[in-house]
């Protein structure tokens, strides 16, 4: 898709793949209950205008979809908070934006799926479940109408999954595929809910599936909010805060 006037590229074969897959995995998560989170807080009216887009039917008398953006200047506690396992946090912010980073770094502790919009430098392979970017360096992408542009064919894609219900199926193929992690327990992620009283006690964490008490006896000095690698219903190791999370 190009303008006639400056012949730009406004999305290229790769992000119109991106897009495709990423209306498919949210049409996915909303078919089965979840309500879609929006943050930018270097750009808050993006935030607004996504939330705003998604409770709207592209056609009349179709289904709303629950959608709320986050413009307290705590973004992260409030995703924290607001979210429950299976819903989906969407980010609009550059790469660089270090509330919207540590939002993806905790997201598979809090049991969410994650999508970042944005341009420029493009966020490390795998900090978020889809990535839709522009690749340009121009500052004032954010405000051209190319993020909105992406978000409104987001918005109408995921509308056009659900006139198709049998691509809304998730099949057991699919979730064994990559490790779901209600399919196995192999090195979850954990965020500490509670830190244990003594060094015997167990810690109270948040999990993908919900929170749950984790032997603690392996790792020193636990707080609130640390995250942990957790295997067999123990703690096995602490993230560190710049340690990126895959």
């Amino acid at each position: 898709m190009t303008t006639s006037e400056t012949n730009v590229e406004l999305i290229g074969t790769d992000l119109s793949a991106d897009l495709a897959a990423t209306a498919l995995s949210l049409a996915r998560r909303f078919n089965a209950g979840a309500t879609l989170w929006v943050v930018s807080p270097q750009w808050e009216p993006h935030a607004h205008h996504v939330a705003v887009e998604f409770v709207h039917p592209v056609i009349m008398g179709k289904r709303a979809l629950p959608s709320v953006s986050l413009v307290e200047p705590d973004p992260v506690a409030q995703c924290r908070v607001a979210s429950r396992p299976g819903d989906v946090i969407l980010a609009v912010a550059s790469a660089d934006q270090a509330q919207v980073r540590e939002i993806m770094r905790r997201a598979p502790a809090w049991g969410t799926d994650t999508i970042w919009i944005g341009s420029g430098p493009r966020p490390e392979p795998g900090s978020a479940n889809h990535i839709l970017w522009v690749d340009s360096d121009d500052p004032m992408v954010p405000a051209t109408g190319r993020f909105v542009l992406m978000y409104h064919l987001l918005w109408e894609l995921t509308h056009v999954c659900f006139e198709h219900p049998g691509l809304l199926r998730i099949s057991d193929d699919e979730c064994a595929d990559g490790g779901c992690v209600t399919c196995s327990d192999e090195g979850r992620l954990a965020e500490v809910v509670v830190a244990p009283g003594n060094p015997l006690d167990s810690a109270l964490v948040r999990t993908a599936v919900g929170e749950e008490e984790v032997d603690a006896t392996l790792i020193q000095d636990i707080a609130p909010d640390d995250l942990l690698l957790i295997h067999g219903g123990a703690a096995i190791a602490r993230i560190d805060p710049d340690e990126e999370v895959r």
